[in-house]
C-alpha cells in the first residue's frame, strides 16, 4: 500500500509541476501578447483625453489597448514621444509640432488631423470691437505658432494689417498698420487665462479648453477665427520611425471612429469642429 502511496504522490508531484511550467508559459506569453498589443499616448487635458480614452474602447475590437499619459504642460508630451517612451501623443498641431522639430532636431509626424477648436479673443471689459481704446494691451501667446494665428486673427478684424503673403505665419515684427497703437502682451498659452482678468488688459487670444479653467466658453469670445486653417488642428502625432506601424494605423482608425466623431458633435459643437 505504502508503495502504491509513493507513486500516486510522485505522479501527482509531476503533475503539479508541469502544470504549473504550463501556466508560467502561458502567463509569460500573455504578457509578452498584452506589452506588444498596449499603445502609449501622451496627451494634456480635455477633450483631447477624453478621445484618447474613446479611442481606447474602440480599438480593443482589433486586439490593441490604449495607455493614457497625461502631462500637465505643452513640453512634456513631445519629449516622452521624441524619447520613445510612448507610441504617439494628441494634444497639438502641426505648426507647435514643426516648431519642436526644428528646435529639438526631432521627427516628429502628423499622423491625422482630428478636430478645430473655435479660437478667438476675449475681453473682461468690452463687448464691442469698435470700443477698444487707443493703447489697448492685448495678451498674445508667446510661442511662434500660436503668436501668428492669433495675430491673423486680429487681422481679419480691422484691427491691424500685417505684411502682404505672411499669413498664419506672421509675427509682431510683420505687423505693417496698427492704428490703435495695441500693445502687445506676450504670455504663456497655458497663462493666457489668467491674463483675461487683468485690469489694464483689453484683449486675450485663448484656447476653448483654457479658457474653460475660468468659467469662459467661445460663446464669451468678443470675436472668432473666421478662416479655419486646418493646420491649426489638434492632431493624432507619432515618430517619423514608427508612423506606418500596425499600432499607429490602428490607433488613427479608432481616433477617427463614428464613435470619436459623435462624442465631438454632440458634447463639444460649441467649442470645436470635427476634423476628418
Amino acid at each position: 500500500m505504502k508503495k502504491y502511496t509513493g507513486i500516486i504522490l510522485t505522479i501527482g508531484l509531476i503533475l503539479f509541476i508541469f502544470a504549473g511550467c504550463s501556466s508560467e508559459e502561458k502567463a509569460d506569453g500573455k504578457n509578452k501578447v498584452d506589452e506588444n498589443n498596449v499603445i502609449k499616448v501622451a496627451s494634456h487635458m480635455p477633450p483631447m483625453t477624453d478621445v484618447v480614452a474613446i479611442a481606447g474602447e474602440v480599438i480593443k475590437e482589433d486586439g490593441y489597448e490604449i495607455e493614457l499619459v497625461q502631462v500637465n504642460d505643452n513640453i512634456q508630451y513631445n519629449e516622452l514621444l521624441n524619447n520613445k517612451e510612448v507610441d504617439a501623443n494628441f494634444a497639438q498641431h502641426e505648426p507647435f509640432m514643426e516648431k519642436f522639430n526644428s528646435e529639438k532636431k526631432a521627427d516628429l509626424v502628423m499622423v491625422q488631423k482630428i478636430y478645430n477648436a473655435k479660437v478667438g479673443f476675449y475681453s473682461r471689459e468690452y463687448t464691442d470691437v469698435e470700443q477698444i481704446p487707443d493703447g489697448a494691451k492685448v495678451a498674445l501667446p508667446s510661442d511662434v505658432s500660436n503668436e501668428g494665428r492669433a495675430l491673423a486673427i486680429l487681422a481679419d478684424q480691422g484691427l491691424i494689417e500685417m505684411k502682404a503673403g505672411v499669413g498664419f505665419d506672421g509675427t509682431i515684427k510683420d505687423i505693417t498698420e496698427n492704428p490703435k497703437n495695441l500693445e502687445w502682451l506676450s504670455v504663456d498659452l497655458l497663462n493666457l487665462a489668467e491674463a483675461y482678468n487683468e485690469k489694464d488688459v483689453a484683449l486675450v487670444y485663448n484656447y476653448p479648453t483654457y479658457i474653460a479653467k475660468i468659467g469662459l466658453t467661445p460663446d464669451d469670445a468678443l470675436f472668432l477665427e473666421k478662416n479655419i486653417d486646418d493646420r491649426f488642428a489638434i492632431s493624432l502625432v507619432a515618430r517619423k520611425d514608427n508612423q506606418d506601424s500596425d499600432k499607429i494605423k490602428a490607433l488613427k482608425k479608432a481616433m477617427t471612429s463614428e464613435r470619436v466623431r459623435a462624442f465631438l458633435v454632440e458634447d463639444h459643437s460649441d467649442t470645436l469642429l470635427p476634423a476628418f
